[in-house]
């Protein structure tokens, strides 16, 4: 399904039509995936819409620019503003996915060319559903382990949100739809538990919680830090460490986190049930907690919910 258009994108310092907001064929990204990008929500929350971590995205978003030698012709609190603007000058009351990059455009082609491409940047912000399907909040989804392993070491840097990277996550996705499953999850390079094709991972076993720490090619999700910090209040025991693949087979719960999944249970793994088949009691004060950032229900004491002032936009829409 299309992404559902809206009416404006913020491109390279001023809002533009969706139509218009294009890229030349020869843009050294295109060829050469020399990308970087971040993907946030915005929720309705009973103080208005909200931003989901705003400054801890744009700082991973420069992050990963800096990895790639990428220079952003614009400042971290330039961008936080671009992303306020495009939910509000496109009406997005109900909450929003929204997208930034930043890319090398047109320019000299190579893979290391003697003068460097214009950067160029872009947000764009829609409405968008719940990436694993409505039902799997509270069902679960069904995954496998992908034959395709995650990046080694000292290749590509997981750590980076790169659109190269995402080569490795389009064949683990491809491969688990492929076979009927909702979504793979990768292994390291030693045979241990990665991360999903777009996820991390978290598993409990003995009412502890763990995740693969980052020396295991895994982004360093800012949904799952979230989750960590979140069962920290909880109460709930997490360990970053080494997950054995059939530690997979052997959990009593198992979820996804990030961005577009949020916190989205697994139900079982290559065919086999995951604990009881469904969402466990861990998972579910997980999502608890989390979903409570945006209902009231849990209190942001970190400071997470960046508000946007909707009215702007209907400012910007009668000057524009």
């Amino acid at each position: 399904m299309p992404i559902p258009a809206t009416s404006h994108i913020w491109f390279n310092g001023k809002l533009v039509p969706w139509e218009k907001a294009t890229v030349h064929v020869l843009a050294h990204a295109l060829h050469y995936g020399s990308s970087v990008f971040e993907g946030l929500r915005a929720y309705a929350t009973p103080k208005g819409v909200a931003i989901f971590r705003l400054g801890d995205h744009t700082r991973r978003l420069f992050d990963s620019a800096k990895i790639y030698r990428i220079q952003i012709p614009f400042l971290p609190a330039q961008i936080d503003a671009a992303c306020r603007e495009t939910v509000a000058v496109n009406g997005l009351n109900k909450g929003a996915y929204i997208r930034p990059v930043a890319f090398r455009g047109y320019g000299e082609i190579g893979v290391a060319p003697k003068v460097e491409p214009p950067i160029e940047v872009a947000v764009a912000a829609w409405e968008w559903g719940k990436y694993l399907g409505h039902e799997s909040e509270a069902e679960g989804v069904d995954v496998c382990v992908s034959s395709w392993q995650r990046m080694a070491p000292n290749t590509l840097p997981a750590m980076a949100k790169a659109s190269g990277n995402y080569l490795s996550s389009q064949l683990i996705s491809l491969e688990a739809k492929r076979l009927g499953f909702a979504e793979g999850i990768g292994l390291a390079t030693d045979g241990t538990v990665s991360e999903g094709a777009g996820e991390n991972l978290f598993l409990v076993k003995d009412g502890v919680l763990l995740t693969p720490a980052l020396s295991h090619s895994v982004l360093g999700g800012i949904t799952r830090n979230t989750v960590m910090k979140l069962a920290a209040e909880l109460g709930i025991e997490v360990r970053e460490c080494a997950v054995p693949r059939e530690l997979l087979y052997l959990a009593d719960e198992l979820f996804f986190t990030g961005t577009a999944a949020e916190v989205t249970p697994v139900r079982s793994v290559d065919r086999l049930a995951v604990g009881s088949g469904r969402r466990g009691p861990v998972t579910e004060r997980i999502q608890q907690a989390f979903f409570g950032l945006f209902d009231g229900r849990t209190e942001d004491k970190w400071g997470w919910l960046d508000y946007v002032d909707m009215r702007a936009g209907a400012r910007v829409a009668v000057a524009g």
